[in-house]
């Protein structure tokens, strides 16, 4: 899919400088960030922007680019000079969580007030967007496919990169076994669908194997996409990113993998941690990029 100008630029500032693969730090997280807080029964919204301050100063300033979500600590990193004047901003449209939909099925949704204007209006090089999408049950005219061309419509009209994120889940009636099965194959489904309603862009689930992410890849024919860490340790993303960039995959969109463990209620003991932990491990995920795909 051939971008503009100004996206193939904003494509350029979120890719490692000397892999030239995309290397984004993840922390758009809101409630679940909240419980990673060790030594906090119950962090409070104060909690979560100071943890998103510390998060950007000692780690995604060290990265060619964030993704934050746009109502807590944006554009605030920007006014108050946080974010890193060579750190390339992604920014999240999706509100969080989900709304639970007709059979199990989950419906996302965008921030209010927040569209491809307003992620240019704050700052943001590159828009993200979350859809949550079962692509067994929906296909082309299912909520989440509208919203996918809703979305990358706004962008498009805006000349602004969008990277469509698209989560697959296990219903109601499905066994965690019956679903790890089928996850493989939902997820190759969903990228085809995403390609069909225009994404230019994609951050999709690790696909279980070099055969699993040779479909996405396939799927998408020349859209990028980027492996997400979805939690797992730092040593398990490094071989999934691996396998992924044998498979096709153009880099890593990471966020807990890196900094889960390293928020504390002491802002000096989490900025110790930061720089003491996240950050090299940030530094195995440049030097994993660099390499030759086997």
């Amino acid at each position: 899919m051939a971008l503009t100008t100004a996206q193939l630029r904003a494509y350029q500032r979120i890719c490692d400088k000397d892999s030239g693969r995309i290397l984004v730090v993840a922390m758009d997280q809101r409630n679940s960030m909240k419980k990673l807080i060790r030594g906090i029964d119950e962090a409070s919204p104060d909690d979560l922007v100071n943890a998103k301050l510390d998060l950007v100063a000692h780690l995604g300033n060290e990265a060619p680019a964030l993704l934050l979500d746009p109502t807590t600590v944006i554009p605030r990193v920007v006014d108050e000079g946080v974010l890193a004047r060579d750190t390339a901003l992604m920014v999240g449209m999706d509100a969080t969580g989900y709304q639970p939909g007709d059979d199990g099925l989950r419906k996302s949704a965008v921030v209010e007030g927040v569209d491809a204007h307003r992620v240019r209006e704050v700052g943001g090089d590159v828009a993200k967007m979350n859809v949550y999408m079962r692509p067994d049950r929906e296909g082309l005219d299912s909520h989440p496919a509208r919203l996918i061309r809703q979305v990358v419509d706004d962008c498009a009209a805006n000349d602004v990169l969008v990277a469509i994120e698209i989560l697959t889940y296990a219903l109601d009636d499905e066994s965690p076994d019956e679903y790890r099965a089928k996850a493989p194959e939902l997820v190759a489904q969903a990228a085809a669908i995403a390609r069909v309603c225009g994404a230019p862009l994609m951050k999709l689930q690790y696909p279980g194997s070099v055969e699993g992410c040779r479909a996405v890849t396939e799927a998408l024919g020349d859209i990028p996409w980027a492996v997400l860490s979805a939690g797992v340790d730092h040593e398990t993303f490094i071989e999934n990113l691996r396998i992924s960039l044998e498979g096709g995959a153009s880099g890593a969109i990471a966020g807990r993998s890196l900094w889960k463990d390293c928020l504390r209620a002491d802002r000096e003991a989490t900025a110790q941690a930061l720089r003491g932990q996240a950050v090299p491990r940030l530094r195995e995920l440049q030097a994993a990029l660099a390499e030759d795909p086997a």
